[in-house]
């Protein structure tokens, strides 16, 4: 897949860089075993955003208060405030902010701003795993279903993540999660996605050689030597193994196949079963390049995914944005920061690149 990328060479020329994304980055699987992966890794320090060391809840609280009740809101205060807290200390603040006020923080910033802004100021106010559950809810409710925001969502988090989400999922609506996807995703696409929405992955770190080659050649079987496709097969394998047995069967299937399996997935299966397992492929290799790329896509051409940029900054904003920017800078040339400049403005792309932080 080549992307066309328009951009300055030197003065008043402009030239056009074609970045092919399905080389480059995922092709490379030699650093593969090697490398940490941020699904099992639960150290959070890749984030850009971190606790405020002179972090005193009651001057946030007057701040915050003094800029929703005066004469207009000062939104260059909550941008302040809020991009640089840990999410933690927004909890304090919220807490502390409705002791003072009688009134619930996140209703008066929805109350005082609007758009794209109320809807990055509402999710730093969010508990992280209640703001996921809420992303997996919008995605399900209503005509239709999001596939993509699932795909996203389940195919990047870990076993905990999903846990944790599962359960403010229930907190939240009184219903399970899983009885819930159920009933709004089928076929192949929603066996896969069920098994993962479960959060059951084996996360043994003991890696099977003599296995890995097998589920190799199984998944060559099922795939590229056969006429027609056993999805089941790819659906077991890869939503079920542990990680680096993923990785070490990544290695072997290339081996076996001359291809790798990302490519084969893409040339035996279409819709969104082939995009929720080259997704799960891609972030067994590395999570922040597949976030990279999505935050790409939904800038690239005309109008931008204001909702999923939104999500992913501010998701992964303690997790490993810093990664995520590094990857970005890798895969297209130029900085998240410089791209968040061209496409998003106002008060709403200030936040976000004050999430982003510059490199």
């Amino acid at each position: 897949m080549g992307v066309a990328i328009w951009t300055c060479l030197g003065k008043g020329y402009r030239g056009l860089i074609v970045y092919d994304l399905s080389m480059s980055v995922w092709d490379d699987l030699d650093l593969l075993l090697d490398s940490p992966s941020s699904l099992t890794i639960t150290s959070n320090t890749r984030g850009t955003v971190t606790d405020y060391s002179s972090f005193k809840v009651d001057e946030d609280v007057s701040a915050l208060k003094k800029a929703i009740e005066g004469l207009g809101t000062t939104e260059k205060t909550l941008i302040e405030v809020l991009t640089q807290r840990s999410n933690a200390q927004r909890q304090l603040i919220a807490q502390a902010y409705e002791k003072a006020t009688g009134r619930k923080l996140v209703d008066d910033l929805k109350g005082d701003t609007s758009g794209d802004f109320e809807d990055v100021l509402v999710a730093l106010v969010t508990p992280p795993v209640v703001y996921d559950c809420k992303e997996v809810i919008k995605a399900i409710k209503g005509a239709g279903t999001t596939e993509s925001t699932l795909t996203e969502i389940f195919a990047s988090r870990s076993n905990k993540q999903i846990k944790a989400l599962s359960e403010a999922y229930l907190a939240e609506t009184g219903r399970s999660m899983l009885h819930d996807l159920k009933g709004e995703v089928g076929g192949e696409y929603g066996k896969a996605l069920l098994i993962l929405a479960e959060g059951k992955r084996d996360e043994s770190t003991h890696v099977d050689a003599a296995k890995a080659k097998a589920d190799a050649k199984a998944l060559y079987e099922a795939g590229e030597k056969k006429w027609g496709t056993d999805e089941a097969k790819f659906i077991d394998i890869l939503c079920h193994r542990s990680i680096p047995q993923l990785r070490q069967t990544l290695i072997e299937y290339k081996e076996i196949s001359k291809k790798t399996l990302q490519e084969s997935i893409e040339s035996e299966m279409s819709g969104d079963l082939e995009k929720l397992l080259v997704a799960v492929v891609k972030c067994v290799k590395n999570v922040p390049a597949y976030l990279a790329e999505i935050l790409f896509k939904s800038m690239k051409g005309p109008g931008t995914t204001e909702s999923t940029l939104t999500r992913i900054l501010v998701s992964r904003s303690e997790i490993d944005l810093m990664d995520i920017r590094a990857e970005y800078k890798k895969l297209f040339g130029y900085s998240l920061y410089t791209q968040l400049e061209s496409e998003v403005s106002g008060c709403y792309g200030d936040v976000l690149k004050h999430l982003c932080g510059q490199d």
